[in-house]
């Protein structure tokens, strides 16, 4: 009787970790899809704001009609935290076609950095009409999404 108690021991912690191995091992919560729903909007609001601080008049989010394209550069069938690829194509201030690629590093927790890569939306910063330097607001930023839906 008491071998058995001592077996039984050991059998508890073992089933626990083998059932925690399994639920976190299963697929990311992080697909392509939920980074596309929530760089899209982020996107076409900083072009907002980034007209207005350039002393452009205002344009309304929605007219910028952004739609990205993601992917996971370590294995672009998986999904997951890691190095991104984002390709978006929106329309300009002026009505033309614009297409821009970025970098995005995503957390676990649904967060991520985008960096445009190359220089088609300029530095850093930019000059306003006005002669003043702005802050380039689509070259990084920051953003976070709802990884359970």
């Amino acid at each position: 009787m008491r071998r058995r108690m001592k077996g039984m021991g050991l059998c508890a912690p073992l089933i626990a970790l083998t059932t925690v191995a399994q639920f976190g091992c299963g697929p990311s919560p992080i697909t392509s899809a939920q980074i596309e729903r929530a760089i899209e909007p982020t996107f076409a609001n900083l072009v907002g704001v980034q007209v207005s601080s350039l002393g452009l008049p205002p344009v309304a989010a929605s007219t910028f009609a952004v739609t990205a394209s993601c992917r996971r550069l370590l294995d672009p069938s998986q999904g997951g935290a890691g190095d991104w690829e984002c390709r978006l194509v929106w329309q300009g201030p002026d009505r033309r076609r614009l297409h821009d690629t970025y970098d995005l590093s995503v957390a676990t927790d649904g967060c991520y950095v985008a960096t445009v890569t190359g220089d088609t939306l300029g530095g850093p910063t930019l000059k306003a009409r006005d002669g003043h330097v702005v802050r380039n607001l689509l070259y990084a930023f920051e953003g976070c999404f709802d990884t359970t839906s």
